[in-house]
Parts: structure tokens; sequence; C-alpha cells
């Protein structure tokens, strides 16, 4: 089976900079979509930044200009660099991998925090 795992979360002031990864563990042949999304205390899980397999990637308005995804040929799945960052970015970020083979399924990490504060 497939196991993600996010790191690269943290605090941060408002203005400045994160880079999330998402590292995966398990044999994954061909995606349909990888993405990140994110849910903020008392909000709804959000879709913020997604990649097809083409590598054509689409954004959330409420972070266009600002992230930026990416894939990784290492050990890493995916990153999300994190830029201009605002308190209202303060969330749990996770990573999804919809995985076509070998094990076709939706595969989601646990989460990590980041906040925004001065």
């Amino acid at each position: 089976q497939v196991r993600l795992v996010e790191s690269g979360g943290g605090l941060v002031q408002p203005g400045g900079s994160l880079r999330l990864s998402c590292a995966a563990s398990g044999r994954i042949f061909r995606v349909r979509t990888m993405g990140w999304y994110r849910q903020a205390m008392g909000k709804e899980r959000e879709l913020i930044a997604t990649m097809t397999s083409d590598g054509s990637a689409s954004y959330a308005d409420s972070v266009k200009g600002r992230f930026t995804i990416s894939r990784d040929n290492t050990e890493n799945l995916m990153t999300l660099q994190m830029n201009s960052l605002k308190l209202e970015d303060t969330a749990v970020y996770s990573c999804n991998v919809r995985v076509l083979s070998p094990y076709a399924g939706d595969y989601w990490g646990p989460g990590t925090q980041v906040t925004v504060s001065s």
C-alpha cells in the first residue's frame, strides 16, 4: 500500500515562507492527481493546490500567486512552497494522492500544522 507523511510545518511570522514536503512509501506507478489540502480550526477542509499527471497545476484563489506545488523526484513525492504567508493561512496541511496503479486508491497524510503568527 501507500503511506504519505508531511513535513516542514511550523511557526512563521506573517510575510514569511515555509516549504512543505510529502514523502511517500510504497510503490506508485501511475497517479491521477496530487494535491494539498488544509483545514483551519472550525472550518471545512479546503483544496488549495493540485497537480495532474501531466504536470498541470491549479490553485485556490486564496493562495494563487503565493503558493507553488511541485513534483519531487527524490524521496519526496511533492512539495508546497508557501510564500507571503498570512494569518489566515494557519491550518493543518495535508497531502493527497489519487493513485491509479499499482495500488489504486485515495491516500492521505496525517497532516502538518502551519501557524502564522506575529
